[in-house]
């Protein structure tokens, strides 16, 4: 018999994992809720929420084929030892996963433990992430290439085997907290096709311009993130029906076209950033802990301040954009890129946190949390990448550029809700500050300049350049320009491309306001 073994995969469509083992004869759908696993410092109540709804809509979805989810909880290897006992194993499928260190250990042990009972472990790609990849030249194209393979089909189910489930184990059960997040998305396929078909014919046309602004980006972006997370659907589908509009669009008038072609095409060159990024992680699984730039070292890990990282994590900094993102977040499991970016960034360079706790504690907020993409985008915010020019947002020109009402501000930080438009962003120069909401916990512009002066003096050095070089060859981006004999090359921050550059860049968030 067959094991086809979901992971983050929930899906019935396009899983190869699941057609190949239905291909081989007789099958087991397993799923392993792993307690050591929720147990790590990344997972949430949140996250196991959501799976539990993903796993329904799953359930659902094969008992429509005629086959049923069989759902364990204990270590990967007894479970799978138990089961190849009672029914012969001959083979696993599941897909390539990329994730946080414990699944890759675990992953390691299971491949040996396959070796040693003669079970062959077949992991087919679910996305344009590539195993064991020698270069990344090439690496776009190749992208596209697997995102226009058709989507895999399962065929006629020969047969089925006959195994019990265990009991779900509950929030308790596996050690997880409250945190309910009450307004956070729903799990299950279903609600992925709407947001998608919503999305590409109704919400996204002005997702270029939208995406940045949390007051706007709850409704323009997809939000398909934590979909993408959890498997629920695959990129592949999102591609290949991103695709589809726009060629719909090609048939219509440039009055009813509008925004339209600009927001698609961008909303698909962020499906292969979704991609370029998790491939970081898969090439070196290591940046989960490590700096990718090893010159960073020992910067910030001796002045962790604890009282501010607490006022950080609360939503307590007295920024007011800040704390509104923050709040926002814990309450929703979600907050917009650029948001994303600006509490990573205040976090790092303002506060002069390491980068790793406040990822951490990001993860356990974001429903979609995905550790390729986040522990990148950390260490990107961060400035520990050598190869990324150095961004440090200024949290209150970014409330006037993307909460100019203060809308925003007033829904998640009631203490200011009679604040005027002008005053809102920086109460505290105003002389409008509440009696319920706190000064400002560091001074923006000396923290900023502090900060800037000690990436800079790092990037500076000779060693910092050189290793740079090693970095954007293992991890930049070859689709704007090639390595050309190893001097600087910039290349498009915003879609996600590196820039191997040794100068300090304050963005637009930062640079008026010096």
């Amino acid at each position: 018999m067959n094991i086809a073994w979901f992971k983050r995969d929930l899906r019935v469509a396009d899983n190869a994992a699941l057609s190949s083992a239905i291909n081989c004869g007789r099958i087991l759908p397993l799923y392993i809720y792993e307690p050591e696993l929720w147990q790590q410092p990344d997972m949430s109540r949140r996250h196991y929420d959501f799976l539990k709804e993903c796993l329904i809509s799953l359930r659902a979805d094969l008992k429509s084929l005629g086959l049923t989810l069989v759902t364990k909880t204990g270590d990967t290897l007894e479970i799978l030892q138990s089961i190849h006992e009672r029914h012969n194993v001959k083979s696993i499928w599941s897909h390539q996963e990329t994730w946080n260190r414990w699944t890759y250990q675990r992953d390691i042990r299971v491949k040996q433990w396959a070796l040693t009972n003669n079970i062959q472990w077949h992991e087919p790609a679910q996305n344009g992430v590539v195993r064991n990849i020698r270069t990344r030249n090439g690496w776009s194209a190749n992208w596209n290439k697997e995102m226009r393979k058709p989507a895999s089909i399962i065929n006629t189910i020969t047969g089925v085997v006959n195994e019990g489930s265990d009991t779900t184990p509950s929030p308790k059960q596996l050690r997880l907290s409250g945190d309910s997040c009450r307004s956070r998305q729903p799990g299950g396929r279903l609600e992925a096709q709407i947001l998608l078909k919503t999305f590409l014919y109704e919400r996204g046309e002005e997702y270029s311009k939208e995406m940045s602004s949390p007051v706007t980006a709850f409704d323009s972006c997809s939000r398909l993130s934590p979909h993408f997370a959890f498997g629920t659907i695959s990129v592949r589908e999102a591609f290949s029906a991103t695709e589809k509009r726009i060629h719909e669009l090609k048939n219509t008038s440039p009055d009813e076209r509008g925004n339209w072609m600009r927001a698609l095409r961008s909303f698909s060159g962020r499906l292969r950033w979704h991609c370029h990024f998790i491939q970081k992680l898969e090439d070196q699984p290591s940046i989960e802990f490590d700096n990718m730039h090893p010159l960073y070292d020992g910067l910030r890990e001796n002045d962790f301040n604890e009282e501010y990282f607490e006022a950080w994590r609360e939503g307590r900094t007295g920024y007011p954009m800040i704390d509104a993102c923050m709040r926002a977040l814990k309450e929703t499991g979600w907050i917009n890129f650029r948001m994303r970016a600006m509490l990573m960034s205040f976090s790092s360079y303002h506060l002069w946190l390491h980068w790793r706790r406040p990822a951490v504690h990001l993860a356990k907020l974001f429903t979609d949390y995905e550790p390729g993409i986040h522990y990148s985008q950390a260490q990107m915010q961060s400035g520990t990448t050598g190869i990324n020019s150095i961004r440090i947002y200024n949290p209150i020109k970014q409330g006037v550029d993307h909460d100019a009402n203060g809308n925003f501000i007033r829904k998640w930080v009631p203490e200011l809700r009679f604040a005027s438009n002008k005053s809102i962003h920086n109460p505290t120069a105003a002389n409008s500050r509440s009696t319920d909401y706190p000064y400002p916990i560091v001074d923006e512009k000396i923290a900023r300049k502090t900060a800037a002066e000690k990436i800079y003096n790092l990037r500076r050095a000779t060693s910092h350049r050189e290793h740079a070089k090693k970095v954007f060859i293992t991890h930049g981006s070859r689709k704007s320009r090639m390595i050309r004999n190893h001097k600087d090359i910039k290349t498009n921050d915003n879609q996600g491309e590196l820039a191997l550059d040794t100068s300090i860049k304050y963005t637009s968030s930062s640079k008026k306001n010096k």
